[in-house]
């Protein structure tokens, strides 16, 4: 095949097992294959090619053109990344699924991402299938005995993966990622340096799952561009963290703020891994917490800011001295990468006030290493660039050093353990329940997983908080699910008559706070 100027995932590959071929490159630990194999699963760099090329036969022989897209039901898998760089050879775009998402979830996504074919684990055959939406596979069904078919490497700006995340008006909406989105990731990732060095020597152990760019783009592009080892938990397991980081050599590990709140609550034992642990990539942790996991653990918590639409065009990383622990700090933006922080009439604010964070890439071209654009929603793309900046729906200030400090979110999104939730969604699933005349949503605090969903319900007479909850589990992911719900007469609104947010949220603290609400969140289990 011909390179292209800036290359594919592929040919990036390639290039990896040139260098690095008898290295490890993808491993499972037992814990986590426990399910489905004896023990630990490891793949070097060649025989992550040798399984490639198996597929690549199976794919080929599905009658598949550049720019189609193929759905993925892998979870947590080694399976990800292997069918990612099989189909990325071959110019097709990967949609990851997540097995724990409604029927009607998933119906949405398969459809909206005009899916070609869907690849599962058996497990999950009968049930996507049953969708009929499109034809449906699993490796056994997939493999052929032809040969490895011909094809020319993708353009740098080809989709490399359709990325659905939650937004502000209820669908979850399609990112496209480009071939250059993953590798500037990487390039980002492997070029910061300080306490954020990467090389070949690394293993980074991660329990994020690959429907996501964290895992996805960042941790498993890094590892490929420096020779390192990428080690995939299925979950995270948190009173076998510690000991899976020791027996499996992490010199990195990912995690969110919801993992290492909860890694503070186990029993203290030999928890020093100053010598073997350089860092972990934790964004979104207590700020209270950063400390006192650096403290106990001798492991620097990196805070970071990102989004799937930023890509490695807009991110921010605290990653180098001053870091300002226990603060909410993310960073400086690197030398590549234009920042503004404005008032809503997008009036920038003086040095010290919060206000949305606005980003562009420096250069021609603001949006490059940021995502192509939402699929089919032209206009939201277009919204969100409204005047030449990427609207970020965060609020940050800007420290008299330079550094930037999370403050808030403009949007009304909610991040639950790394989950984004559209409230505007949650809000949708409620008023389909026949007793519910209205609703408003909102994040309330959670020690544990940074927020929890709060509903406030106008009901039609008795109403039971339970039966709504079951309501939403039967619709709704469960993370997306309620935890608390109150029942009110009547919503503050503004003088459009629309639901007062900025109330709302005030509201829901004062509820929580006076025990006047119905605490679901033990329900709040995957089903």
């Amino acid at each position: 095949m011909t390179a292209g100027a800036e290359g594919s995932v592929y040919s990036a590959f390639e290039r990896a097992v040139a260098a690095h071929g008898t290295r490890p490159f993808l491993r499972t630990p037992a814990v986590s294959a426990a399910a489905y194999a004896d023990g630990a699963v490891e793949y070097t760099y060649d025989a992550t090619k040798a399984r490639v090329d198996e597929l690549l036969k199976g794919y080929g022989a599905q009658g598949l053109a550049a720019g189609d897209r193929v759905a993925i039901a892998f979870d947590s898998r080694l399976e990800v990344y292997l069918h990612l760089l099989a189909l990325n050879a071959l110019g097709v775009s990967i949609v990851p699924l997540n097995s724990g998402a409604t029927d009607d979830e998933l119906r949405h996504i398969i459809g909206h991402s005009d899916a070609r074919l869907l690849v599962s684990l058996p497990d999950y055959e009968a049930r996507l299938a049953a969708l009929d939406i499109c034809k449906v596979l699993t490796e056994s069904t997939l493999v052929d005995d032809a040969a490895i078919p011909q094809f020319a490497e993708p353009s740098s700006s080809a989709e490399a993966a359709l990325l659905y995340t939650s937004g502000t008006t209820g669908k979850p909406k399609g990112c496209m990622l480009s071939n250059d989105y993953f590798l500037a990731i990487g390039r980002w990732y492997t070029g910061l340096g300080d306490i954020c060095t990467l090389d070949e020597q690394d293993r980074l152990l991660t329990p994020l799952p690959p429907n996501h760019m964290n895992a996805l783009c960042t941790s498993f592009t890094a590892m490929m561009l420096c020779g390192g080892c990428v080690i995939q938990l299925d979950r995270f397991h948190p009173r076998s963290w510690w000991q899976t980081a020791r027996e499996e050599r992490a010199t990195v590990i990912h995690c969110l703020g919801v993992m290492t709140a909860i890694l503070l609550t186990l029993p203290e034992d030999d928890d020093d891994f100053s010598g073997q642990i350089k860092f972990c990539f934790g964004p979104g942790s207590d700020p209270k917490h950063q400390g006192m996991f650096e403290r106990r653990f001798g492991v620097p918590l990196i805070e970071a800011w990102a989004m799937t639409e930023s890509g490695a065009g807009g991110m921010t990383i605290a990653y180098r001295e001053p870091r300002h622990v226990g603060q909410r700090c993310i960073g400086k933006p690197i030398d590549t990468t234009e920042f503004r922080i404005v008032d809503e009439a997008d009036n920038d604010v003086p040095v010290g006030e919060p206000g949305e964070l606005l980003v562009r890439s420096v250069g021609a071209d603001p949006r490059a290493r940021f995502f192509s654009g939402y699929y089919k929603d032209p206009d939201a793309t277009e919204e969100g660039w409204r005047g030449g900046w990427w609207h970020t729906g965060d609020v940050v200030r800007e420290g008299a050093d330079g550094s930037l400090y999370f403050v808030d979110r403009r949007k009304n999104v909610i991040r639950r353990s790394g989950e984004n939730i559209a409230a505007v969604e949650v809000e949708a699933t409620l008023l389909r329940h026949p007793d519910v005349n209205g609703c408003a949503v909102c994040a309330v605090p959670d020690e544990i997983r940074g927020d929890e969903v709060f509903a406030f319900v106008i009901a039609a007479g008795e109403s039971d908080a339970r039966e709504i909850f079951d309501h939403c589990m039967a619709h709704l992911t469960y993370f997306k699910v309620p935890g608390y719900i109150a029942f009110v007469s009547e919503l503050p609104l503004t003088a459009s008559q629309k639901v007062s947010r900025g109330e709302i949220k005030a509201l829901a603290r004062d509820v929580l706070a006076g025990g006047d609400v119905s605490d679901l969140r033990e329900f709040k289990k995957r089903q």
